[in-house]
């Protein structure tokens, strides 16, 4: 008499069709219980504990990759923390290498070493001399421009271990350089790393 009646109501529509609606029923409070056990269950055997673990390290180790490679100060190691290590990332990254050229002369140079000829074996030693030199060469006019623009915007830190820093981060291929480069060939840097 006071009661629902019993009758579908053919009216209302599903959440599944509704805009916005997520698309699966809402679980029962049986469900979400069961559903937080599982979840917050304790391992019980050393092999559970172990496969836990490893679970949460690969999680956490990701992070800390993907985190580095994108060059947040927080995961960062200590040695590239600090706005002058973010400068000379930058300084290395914004200018031309010749190391860039190594792989590519260093295959001609194999190809040439295996053709059986003296000439142009010679002639790949001499390439192969030729680009030792000119990296050589990159990287002493790098230092002395990098420790002039280190003393120019950074007069009080100290420059101990910035040329290693530097020399290090050049003679990596771009690509494979982490924390990944900011900065595109020939990009100017801005005044302030504060």
């Amino acid at each position: 008499m006071f009661g629902r009646s019993k009758s579908p109501d053919t009216s209302s529509t599903p959440a599944a069709d509704k805009p916005g609606g997520k698309g699966r029923p809402t679980p029962t409070r049986k469900e979400a219980e069961a559903a937080a056990k599982a979840r917050a269950k304790v391992p019980r055997t050393r092999r559970e504990q172990l496969a836990a673990q490893r679970r949460a390290g690969n999680e956490s180790s990701k992070t800390v990759r993907a985190g580095m490679k994108a060059g947040d100060e927080r995961y960062l190691m200590p040695r590239d923390k600090g706005p002058v290590r973010r400068f000379i990332r930058d300084f290395v990254d914004s200018r031309f290498s010749f190391v860039e050229l190594m792989i590519p002369l260093l295959i001609v140079t194999l190809v040439l070493g295996y053709s059986g000829s003296i000439y142009l074996v010679s002639i790949g030693n001499t390439i192969l001399l030729g680009t030792v030199l000119l990296v050589v060469l990159d990287i002493v006019l790098m230092r002395f421009r990098l420790r002039k623009e280190l003393v120019r915007r950074f007069p009080e830190e100290p420059l101990k271990g910035t040329t290693y820093y530097a020399v290090m981060r050049s003679l990596q291929m771009k690509f494979m350089r982490i924390p990944k480069a900011k900065v595109k060939i020939g990009q100017t840097l801005p005044e302030t790393y504060r």
